[in-house]
């Protein structure tokens, strides 16, 4: 067991979400990523690349749940970081027996949302609170329950937008296509 590691993966995290809910309590969170928001989340990455590179993705058998908590919610915040999300994503697969099925089902769907793809699991949200749209509606839930995720009423799979809508929902906003551009999304 990394102590160390896990202990300062807890604190990054922690971190992370004390200055998210500062900035939210600031309504400074709407209108784009925040750039103190995104300092955040690059420091993060970079720092759990480091620790990467000295042990391989931070699994639960190596740091603990909670630090291996941590550090995919580390990834999943690195969204100007496209190249390290795929990256970590490709090593929680590598030790798909070590790492929650649950995170490995947001990771691919955060992606594949920031990609402009649909995505499978049906994790991520629009901006309205409806479910970005999914590559496959009938087989949504089963592939939920496969990774350990509560299923989704009727009701929220009927309001998913059809694939067709997903350049609109992506153009929408000039400066977050142009932000996607400049990360490496598109």
């Amino acid at each position: 067991m990394h102590d160390h590691i896990a202990q300062k993966l807890i604190q990054m995290a922690a971190h992370d979400l004390q200055v998210r809910e500062r900035l939210a309590k600031a309504n400074k969170l709407e209108g784009g990523y925040a750039p103190e928001m995104e300092q955040v989340h690059r420091k993060n990455a970079m720092q759990l690349h480091e620790i990467i590179a000295k042990i391989g993705f931070p699994t639960i058998s190596k740091v603990g749940i909670d630090a291996y908590t941590a550090a995919w919610l580390i990834v999943q915040h690195a969204i100007a970081e496209p190249d390290f999300m795929v990256r970590s994503y490709a090593l929680m697969r590598r030790h798909i027996q070590d790492v929650s099925p649950a995170h490995l089902a947001y990771l691919y769907d955060r992606i594949q949302f920031f990609r402009g793809k649909p995505q499978r699991f049906g994790t991520q949200r629009n901006s309205d609170g409806t479910v970005y749209p999914v590559r496959n509606k009938r087989q949504l839930n089963a592939w939920r329950r496969k990774s350990l995720l509560p299923e989704l009423s009727t009701a929220e799979i009927n309001a998913i937008l059809p694939v067709s809508e997903l350049v609109r929902i992506h153009d929408q906003d000039s400066t977050y296509v142009k932000w996607r551009k400049d990360v490496g999304w598109s």
